[in-house]
């Protein structure tokens, strides 16, 4: 299965794309969807740009009522970063007064791989919408976060194949004193992920964001080091669900899990996409199912042994 796709809802709000030039499209009341902007720069049939497209949908939507924005794509991911989009969006601050989510890089696999989409500092978009209360982030290679104050955010993620070890201390030093759900895909070094264990402790500490109650720190070529670090993290206390999944979690990390504190207070845990051997899954779902909590130990990952090194891989790198 692939592990980025096109959303299909946004701040509880169904996906619509604003639809092409001359479309002849009824369209919905402005607050009653999540309106994706997207464009193809390699469709011969696509005519306008993407900054054509946002003027038209400027002055076609009642822009008061817009509540959720998803960007898609933008012209050719590798030669634009998203300093355009976020742009816009700050310029349309004093249009967009009901905005409360944004997700930018809404890009499947054929459109652009998740490395090759280029960004910036995207938290101008905080600072433009003191109101907004979701943001979303998909593509790390040049991704900026510094650390920011805001007082409404409730949901923070970062989709990644590599997420740079700045953005994460960015996101660790930030005051976010509403944020209950924050995730954050790691990725491998390859491709620019180089956030380390240590980069993470303010999260971890349970003292940062005091309305968390999910975390996800996914997709990680060091998720054993995670699974170990998270085993004794005071913030597991206030969480109602945890996501471990995506990296390439073996039975040393499971059973740091298991080893650690209790996790019997949790709704959920995620664990799918895993190199675990059948007999830690096992030991996992006897620890934590009778208690009523929702264990996902699905898909195990792929490996390969190549002269006694067994190789194996995230679920998303490039």
């Amino acid at each position: 299965m692939s592990h980025v796709e096109h959303l299909q809802e946004l701040h509880g709000l169904a996906a619509f794309d604003f639809p092409a030039p001359g479309a002849g499209q009824d369209l919905p009341e402005a607050g009653a969807v999540a309106w994706r902007l997207s464009v193809d720069p390699y469709d011969d049939d696509c005519k306008e740009t993407f900054g054509e497209l946002w003027d038209r949908f400027l002055d076609t939507v009642d822009l008061a009522g817009v509540r959720a924005l998803i960007v898609g794509q933008w012209g050719e991911s590798y030669e634009s970063d998203s300093s355009v989009i976020v742009g816009r969006l700050v310029g349309a601050k004093e249009r967009l007064t009901g905005l409360r989510a944004v997700f930018i890089g809404d890009l499947e696999m054929e459109e652009a791989e998740i490395s090759w989409i280029e960004h910036d500092d995207v938290t101008p978009v905080l600072d433009a919408y003191p109101l907004l209360e979701e943001l979303g982030i998909r593509g790390g290679t040049g991704l900026r976060f510094p650390a920011v104050r805001h007082e409404r955010l409730r949901t923070l993620s970062f989709e990644a194949g590599g997420l740079p070890g700045e953005v994460v201390r960015g996101v660790a030093a930030s005051e976010l004193p509403a944020l209950e759900y924050l995730e954050i895909w790691l990725g491998v070094s390859e491709y620019g992920g180089d956030a380390t264990v240590a980069d993470l402790a303010p999260i971890l500490s349970g003292g940062r964001f005091p309305a968390l109650h999910h975390l996800g720190l996914r997709n990680s070529e060091i998720q054993d080091e995670v699974a170990a670090a998270v085993a004794s993290a005071p913030v597991v206390a206030q969480l109602r669900s945890l996501d471990l999944s995506l990296g390439v979690l073996t039975d040393e990390g499971a059973t740091a899990l298991l080893d650690g504190q209790p996790l019997t207070h949790l709704s959920w845990l995620d664990l799918h996409h895993n190199f675990l051997s059948e007999g830690v899954a096992e030991r996992v779902r006897a620890a934590l199912e009778p208690s009523g909590v929702e264990v996902d130990l699905s898909e195990t990952g792929e490996e390969w042994e190549d002269d006694g090194v067994v190789h194996r891989f995230t679920a998303v790198a490039e």
